[in-house]
């Protein structure tokens, strides 16, 4: 390492840092996130870094080759992490272009005007969902402003009561005998009754049960099959509910939920690099495609990921339109926050082991191979890394053990310089959506189960049951997961202890560590505060429905004795929030609603001081415009980027309910 001899070692560490942060600070004025060029730099300057500090964890840190608990401790902590590494320099060069198709689908809309609209099936799968959650979709689907479509239910469960409700609706259902190949059996099954029928759809979409499209989802994903090499086209997902860390938490208002990342950064740099993949819900195929590939392959409990190796296997494309087209219900829940990755590491981990693998004799791309082998760095390394980053400092505390053997100076040259200038690229180019602690928290805390699914899919990847992700359901209570929690709090209560005896205990530090103690204790204060935030988020707080109005809206309430112009605040399913005038409580009247046919009976819950909450009590028709308004409308829903300011104050107000 170079110094300035008048400094120090660590006063010339604090010069390289700060160059760093001075670097950091002034290139958003320089530098286009959507340029391809600056963002190769950027990754290219990150990749160069982490191969700097690879070489000085190899050469430098490791203890001295022997039988010793020190050379086996540190070598495999060095060995997860080079790992890791190498799956994050993979991701660096995938991240160093972009691809955005709105303009592409604005060019090419309705390119098919000639020769008539096309007919798109839109399948609903679903297995275990209440009314409740089935319902909004299926409106939405009807909604779409698509001409000629035709609405399918797919039920696994074969419900009587949901035969009843689509035939009330209008829209076709299907069943099968059986429940063989889970989802994708599923949806074979229907590809092979559309098949029979007198004329067949042009193109297929798939929407999760939970998923209501938006309005334009047909138009703006059809513009993209003008190219004949298309075979699928995948939208984002976003989701009109928190997901649990978010919730958890209690940073709705203030930070995204965990796909954004995927959906709105890397997803577009894939499609650049032409390995978009498919997501199973909010995407549409070319028929034809479809079933020359042979419908959805059951090798993998992803079908969605395999659907995109079969089509690129016969020389279809995948491409990503980004742009919210469809909005859903995010897993409610931690324990089906964890299932649902754990299936889709599981999964992954079939595909690798499949015939599309990348190392088989298969008609894939160099470029595709490459994906799954991204995919499989991701899934095997980063996960078990942070296990591991919470283990190896306790070994130091409780065994002498030192894994890490490096300078405090050195650490901040080598390790430092490089945290520092991955954690400005990834949130510069991504609009600040990877916090250090969040980010750490969102994956520790399925890294137990997701490790497990990785071992169980690369050693036996064949006899595994597709796990079903739970939606909807009694929200209502708080739960504390202590089965979930239970390993993070014991490695909270372990690192207390030996931080705490190691500082105020001369007899039980130890010093063989030098100066590179100071590294440990870093480190494990770093580990407090994620597990600590990580047993915080195990604590499930109750839910309830919300929905804000987009913009203040003027409705007008009438009674039989009087009539009030008032302003919406908040508006949801079954209750609102006026203000403008106190109205008395148990008044009953009708409500004027944007956008809903008809006057909404509805009756006054309480006064509050500036208006009344109320209790609406809407006809199925108006039911159904609700459900149009809330969510086929257009419009995002969630928060897409962090918001600085008001995360502190959501965290602070979080950690003072905690207490």
């Amino acid at each position: 390492m170079q110094f300035f001899p008048h400094l120090g070692e660590l006063g010339s560490s604090a010069v390289h840092l700060a160059l760093i942060a001075g670097i950091t600070a002034i290139l958003p004025s320089f530098v286009d996130r959507n340029n391809n060029r600056h963002r190769a730099v950027l990754y290219s300057i990150a990749g160069l870094l982490a191969l700097r500090y690879a070489w000085w964890r190899a050469t430098e840190t490791l203890a001295p080759p022997g039988l010793t608990l020190d050379f086996v401790a540190s070598t495999l902590l060095f060995t997860l992490e080079l790992l890791a590494l190498i799956g994050s320099v993979s991701a660096f060069v995938i991240m160093s272009r972009i691809k955005h198709r709105s303009k592409e689908a604005d060019e090419n809309m309705h390119w098919w005007w000639k020769q008539g609209e096309p007919r798109v099936a839109i399948l609903i799968a679903t297995y275990n969902e209440e009314l409740d959650v089935l319902e909004r979709t299926i409106v939405g689907a009807k909604s779409l402003r698509h001409l000629n479509k035709e609405v399918i239910v797919l039920d696994d469960s074969r419900r009587d009561w949901l035969r009843d409700y689509c035939t009330e609706q209008g829209v076709r259902y299907m069943r099968r005998p059986d429940n063989k190949g889970a989802k994708a059996g599923n949806i074979n099954h229907a590809l092979d009754r559309l098949a029979e029928d007198p004329v067949q759809p042009d193109y297929v979409a798939v929407l999760d049960a939970d998923f209501v499209p938006h309005r334009g989802f047909i138009s703006r994903t059809l513009s993209l099959f003008h190219d004949p090499t298309v075979g699928l086209v995948q939208t984002p997902q976003h989701f009109f509910n928190p997901d649990p860390i978010q919730h958890n938490l209690g940073l709705t208002r203030s930070y995204p939920d965990e796909q954004r990342f995927f959906f709105d950064y890397l997803q577009p740099s894939r499609d650049a690099w032409g390995i978009a993949i498919c997501c199973g819900t909010s995407s549409i195929c070319r028929w034809s495609a479809l079933r020359e590939v042979g419908g959805f392959s059951t090798e993998s409990v992803t079908e969605d990921f395999m659907l995109s190796m079969v089509m690129e296997n016969h020389g279809y494309q995948t491409v990503y339109l980004g742009e919210p087209l469809t909005e859903g219900l995010a897993p409610e829940g931690l324990k089906e926050y964890i299932t649902q990755r754990a299936r889709w590491c599981l999964g992954l981990m079939q595909i690798v082991r499949s015939s599309l693998g990348p190392f088989r004799k298969n008609e894939l791309s160099w470029r595709h191979r490459w994906s799954t082998i991204d995919s499989f760095l991701y899934w095997s390394t980063s996960f078990l890394f942070r296990i591991a980053a919470i283990v190896f400092p306790l070994l130091y505390w409780f065994f002498n053990t030192i894994v890490v053997d490096a300078q405090l100076a050195d650490v901040i040259t080598y390790f430092g310089c490089y945290w520092l200038w991955v954690v400005f690229t990834m949130n510069f180019l991504s609009g600040g959506i990877l916090l250090p602690v969040l980010h750490d928290v969102s994956q520790l805390i399925g890294s137990i189960h997701i490790s497990r699914a990785a071992m169980a899919g690369i050693f036996k990847p064949k006899g595994h049951k597709f796990s079903v992700t739970a939606k909807g359901g009694d929200r209502s209570k708080v739960v504390v997961q202590w089965e979930l929690m239970a390993p993070f709090l014991l490695g909270f209560v372990l690192t207390f202890i030996g931080l705490t005896l190691g500082i105020f205990f001369d007899g039980y530090a130890y010093n063989d560590a030098g100066d590179g103690k100071w590294v440990i204790v870093f480190w494990s204060v770093y580990n407090l505060v994620v597990l600590g935030v990580t047993c915080l988020a195990c604590i499930e707080l109750p839910r309830v429905e919300v929905h804000v109005a987009d913009k203040p809206e003027r409705v007008t309430f009438r009674t039989e004795g009087a009539e009030w112009s008032l302003w919406i605040t908040s508006l949801t399913m079954d209750t609102v929030r006026l203000r403008g005038a106190v109205v008395p409580e148990g008044a009953r009247g009708t409500l004027e609603i944007e956008g809903v046919p008809g006057e909404v009976s509805a009756y006054v819950i309480a006064p509050t001081g500036d208006g009344a909450r109320v209790q609406l009590l809407p006809d199925d028709a108006q039911r159904e415009a609700f459900f149009v308004r809330f969510y086929a409308e257009g419009n995002a829903p969630g928060v897409g980027n962090v918001r600085g300011a008001a995360l502190l104050g959501d965290l602070i107000e979080r950690f003072s309910i905690a207490r």
